[in-house]
């Protein structure tokens, strides 16, 4: 018998049986040549139906009406992991259990050396994780700095083999500390960067908490995502949505530059394509407006773009809960008489909703997608290059739950194909009970991918092995 840390889960990559009435369609170029994708209504699902190698693509074309009366408050009671449970991977993969015993890791990003930073958030630390042992356990874990406040995004600057800084995101501000390769402790104080962010207890109610960091390439620009306080207030009569819901541009000292990027209600995973340059989110978008509404997003991120948040969903599908003084305009869904010039510069969202961009891949309604990455490695093999994974930390505001996985975004040269794949599942028992739930993403430099699980407090660690 393989013993439970180093037993191999094997899934069919292909669905056997084709559902009457279902598309079933070929995937793009960069999947395994035998895939297929789900489509159409049969590709909204639950944990039940998800198993890794499936593929599912949702459109624009799919999305229901609004039903606010189906809005059910579902959320886990997460148990204890049962004798047996282990996450499942595609065949030839292995899961181990890498590290353990954490308040609530969250975030992760691996140095240029190797080693693993980890935000132990509600733990209010960072820990740094290094090496792998013969027993499959990370050989050491070192708390790098404490006393933080919600800490959640990790960056590392400058890019390149010699980072000088760590920054951190905190709920409320940006800190960094200085670094050198291989630092396992701080070597100095917490540095404010940028000392007030839009925060998690400001004004009234809170909000999302969750603030990640990314620089862009040239390195001249450091992007905060913060995200809304809110479901679905409006963002002209509520003073607590200033600033959130966005991404913020600073410089790398802290300057406040611009809104990067607008409408985007929980942009809690950032990333750099490094074929594209251009930032990626991966997104919590809103509840409460039916199961199958509205789908959680993960996105390329135009600069100076807006995603609709909170009058408009995917495209220009208008928040019914929302009444719009602008409504005299002339923009898509607008039909009566136009404005005024006057009334035009009262109402800023004249013809907003042909502004509202579409996101590239549509995931799972409240499947709460964190962290993602896009994988260059060289551990798994080759049809992985270049794609993306990303962590769903599972449903609350849907009747049967989905989520509580970690997916792959099949790419095409940069750019998404509109697909999603199961990739590590099992995370739920066959009766619904949650025992784990993945957060955080990262891969190691020989190109294996960690995942994070505040459910167990833990660390998984998938290799591919052939077998």
């Amino acid at each position: 018998m393989i013993p439970a840390n180093t037993r191999l889960f094997s899934t069919l990559s292909t669905l056997p049986v084709l559902l009457a009435g279902l598309l079933v369609i070929p995937t793009g170029a960069n999947a395994q040549s035998n895939s297929k994708t789900i489509t159409g209504q049969a590709a909204f699902t639950d944990y039940s139906q998800e198993h890794p190698g499936v593929r599912r693509k949702i459109t624009v074309a799919d999305l229901p009406e609004p039903k606010e009366a189906e809005s059910v408050d579902n959320g886990p009671t997460v148990v204890p992991r049962p004798e047996g449970a282990w996450p499942q991977a595609p065949a030839g993969f292995k899961v181990e259990l890498y590290a353990q015993g954490f308040r609530e890791p969250r975030l992760m990003r691996t140095a240029p050396n190797g080693d693993i930073f980890l935000a132990d958030s509600h733990g209010d630390k960072i820990m740094v994780l290094r090496g792998v042992g013969p027993d499959g356990k990370a050989q050491k874990i070192s708390t790098f700095a404490s006393g933080l406040d919600l800490p959640f995004g990790i960056a590392f600057y400058p890019s390149g083999p010699n980072p000088q800084w760590v920054y951190v995101g905190n709920t409320k501000t940006v800190v960094r500390f200085p670094y050198k390769s291989g630092d396992l402790v701080a070597t100095g104080p917490a540095e404010t960067v940028v000392a007030q962010l839009p925060g998690f207890a400001q004004l009234r109610g809170g909000g999302h908490w969750t603030r990640d960091v990314v620089f862009t390439p040239d390195g001249t620009r450091m992007l905060v995502s913060v995200g809304s306080a809110s479901n679905v207030d409006d963002v002209d009569t509520h003073p607590n949505e200033f600033h959130r819901a966005d991404v913020l541009a600073f410089t790398p000292e802290g300057k406040f530059l611009k809104v990067y990027a607008s409408g985007i209600r929980n942009c809690v995973g950032e990333t750099i394509n490094p074929t594209t340059g251009q930032l990626w989110c991966s997104t919590n978008e809103r509840d409460r407006l039916g199961d199958n509404l509205v789908p959680d997003y993960i996105t390329s991120v135009k600069e100076d773009g807006f995603y609709g948040w909170p009058w408009y969903y995917i495209g220009a599908h208008k928040d019914p809960r929302l009444p719009d003084p602008c409504e005299k305009g002339t923009g898509p869904n607008l039909q009566a008489p136009a404005l005024t010039e006057a009334q035009a510069k009262d109402c800023k969202r004249v013809n907003m909703a042909s502004k509202v961009i579409v996101p590239d891949v549509l995931l799972q309604p409240h499947f709460a997608s964190l962290e993602m990455l896009f994988y260059n490695g060289k551990q798994f093999p080759s049809e992985y290059t270049g794609d993306a994974f990303a962590a769903e930390h599972g449903s609350w505001n849907r009747a049967h739950r989905s989520g509580y996985e970690v997916i792959r975004v099949p790419m095409r040269n940069g750019h998404a194909t509109g697909e999603y794949e199961d990739f590590l599942t099992g995370f739920v028992t066959p009766d619904g009970k949650v025992w784990g739930r993945p957060v955080g993403v990262t891969t190691g430099n020989d190109g294996s991918l960690f995942v994070t699980d505040d459910g167990t407090k833990s660390v998984w660690h998938v290799t591919y092995t052939g077998k």
